[in-house]
């Protein structure tokens, strides 16, 4: 090779680079357009990523951070299984295993795609959707009662869903023959395939004006300069060993708590997440596998070294995670995870609250973390059957310099978006009663947390199913430096007719309801920053006047004087 040949140009690698990045978000938009189900089209649960041909991250689009680096793992599954020389060009695989690398729970689906360029396999274009059927022992393929993962639906071990072009009919109408809703299930199906062929073209088109070999090496390139920017983003974090733990409400099938903690240890060359010590794996459906551990962490890393810096493998290239198999962050199989974003959010926030003492500048107090999962199921007036599965969101924790944001996705949820009201209502035999922040006087402090929300749902079919999983429901977000803590989530249902709930729970697993029920959604208040003694008085005037407190929360949360002094005192400062 000569010294020309040798050269690579900084500025063709950053243009393949953009390019790469515009092909995977396009991807992304294509998936989403084309899909059936409101939780892909509506609140963005899915992702899109190009890699290398070797499985590494190369160009993500993100509607989940939960998902953040984990479509290189569903890759690297069928790396293991397939050896390189017998991919060919047509063929698409499918797995949701979660214990083999290609899923959280089997609701989350990834389909990957070789893509060749003058015979050569050169990357591959990957997606994962949550789709809302799967099959299992409950409508929308997750609930909070069971027992082992042959519960939760139909599970792809990292298989050939199309070969050659072709797809596998037979695996196609097996498919259809376990879900409840087959339209919808294919209709995601082929979005993400439309998906994956957008990707193809683009990588392809690249390939084409650049050349196979440019394109290779500047991904070798893209992935060196992640590693050298994180490297460097190390070097400005606080240098240290820090430590945190927490109880998790419970496994769902008792009211036991779950212990966990983890210990953060960064160096300059190194940022070390250790979970030694959190409880062994439980029998309901909380657990999580070690592809999603490796997410939360990817998530916190990226987060206090650079959020804005395009994501790929070579940045998690410092990052080390370390726990023991057999844990609740660990689980072996068959443990049921249907519900594990509970655990993995732990993850997360428990790497954040070690960190916050020393990074209060990048990091919040505790927000409402839970991405309380809700399903409402049953038959409609037409006899078929509808299944809502969506998030909410909730408050966030307070800064070292502002307020905690209301309303807002929660971090596992990241850039995703809640059910919008007048979806709700075309798709399902709902009526939305009731959608306002829940302003309960909690989070006090010198900045007080964010708000939550409540979302009231009236049932106006014969009879639905509820199901529910509200984390922080007896642990409560936490606050710092002498902030109050936050309110928990939690869900109510009120009988038709009646003006009271009958119950206030956490987790729900195929609650019966009947026309006219009220089912309450309530998420929580983050917590609080500071002394709430020094909390400005201007502050706590517009929080009285724009109703968010009373003047009597205002004398016991903050202990200061009624709303006409402080109106008198704001305008005096």
């Amino acid at each position: 090779m000569s010294m020309h040949e040798r050269y690579l140009d900084p500025f063709t690698v950053e243009i393949i680079r953009e390019q790469l990045i515009a092909a995977a978000e396009e991807s992304f938009v294509v998936l989403g357009r084309s899909s059936q189900s409101p939780i892909i089209y509506e609140v963005l649960d899915y992702a899109c990523a190009i890699t290398d041909s070797n499985g590494d991250l190369i160009a993500q689009a993100n509607g989940v951070p939960g998902f953040l680096g984990t479509l290189s793992f569903a890759v690297k599954a069928i790396l293991e299984k397939f050896s390189p020389h017998s991919i060919r060009p047509g063929d698409i695989f499918i797995t949701n295993d979660p214990y083999q690398g290609g899923g959280n729970h089997l609701s989350d689906v990834a389909l990957i795609a070789p893509i060749f360029c003058h015979d050569r396999l050169i990357a591959f274009g990957v997606n994962k959707a949550h789709w809302t059927e799967v099959g299992g022992m409950a409508a929308g393929s997750w609930t909070t009662d069971s027992q082992e993962i042959f519960q939760e639906g139909l599970q792809f071990p990292a298989i050939h869903i199309y070969r050659n072009g072709r797809a596998e009919q037979g695996l196609i109408e097996l498919i259809a023959a376990n879900v409840r809703t087959p339209e919808r299930t294919l209709g995601d199906l082929y979005a993400g395939i439309a998906s994956l062929r957008s990707a193809e073209r683009r990588v392809v088109e690249i390939c084409q004006r650049y050349g196979v070999e440019t394109v290779c090496r500047s991904m070798r390139a893209i992935l060196d300069h992640g590693e050298q920017l994180a490297r460097q983003a190390l070097t400005q974090l606080p240098k240290g060993s820090f430590f945190a733990e927490d109880w998790m409400d419970d496994d769902g099938l008792s009211d036991e708590p779950v212990y966990v903690c983890a210990r953060v240890t960064i160096t300059d060359s190194a940022f070390v997440a250790d979970f030694t010590g959190s409880a062994p794996q439980v029998p309901g459906p909380i657990n999580c596998t070690r592809t999603r551990l490796h997410s939360a962490c990817r998530t916190i890393f990226k987060a206090i070294t650079d959020p804005r810096a395009a994501v790929n493998e070579g940045w998690f290239r410092p990052l080390q995670v370390i726990c023991p198999d057999g844990t609740v962050f660990t689980a072996q199989r068959p443990a049921p995870v249907s519900t594990y974003w509970e655990t993995g959010a732990y993850a997360v926030d428990l790497l954040w609250r070690a960190l916050f003492p020393v990074l209060p500048d990048r990091l919040t107090a505790g927000h409402s973390l839970s991405v309380c999962g809700t399903v409402i199921s049953g038959r409609d007036e037409d006899g078929g059957y509808f299944i809502l599965v969506e998030p909410q969101a909730g408050g966030w924790g307070a800064g070292a310099t502002k307020d905690g944001e209301s309303g807002l996705v929660v971090v596992g949820d990241g850039e995703t978006y809640i059910m919008p009201v007048e979806v709700c209502e075309a798709r399902y035999p709902l009526l939305v009663k009731q959608f306002t922040f829940n302003v309960q006087p909690a989070g006090a402090g010198m900045y007080r947390g964010g708000f939550g929300l409540i979302r009231d749902y009236q049932i106006l079919c014969a009879a639905a199913q509820l199901t529910t999983t509200f984390g922080r429901h007896k642990y409560v977000p936490w606050g710092a430096a002498g902030g109050h803590p936050g309110s928990p989530n939690g869900v109510a249902v009120i009988p038709a007719g009646a003006h009271e709930p009958v119950l206030w729970r956490g987790k729900l697993a195929r609650y019966p309801l009947k026309r006219g029920d009220i089912v309450r959604l309530v998420t929580g208040v983050g917590g609080g920053y500071g002394d709430p003694r020094q909390r400005n008085p201007a502050k706590l005037y517009e929080d009285v006047r724009n109703g968010f407190l009373t003047v009597d929360q205002v004398r016991i949360l903050y202990g200061v004087m009624p709303p006409d002094e402080l109106l008198h005192r704001a305008w005096r400062d």
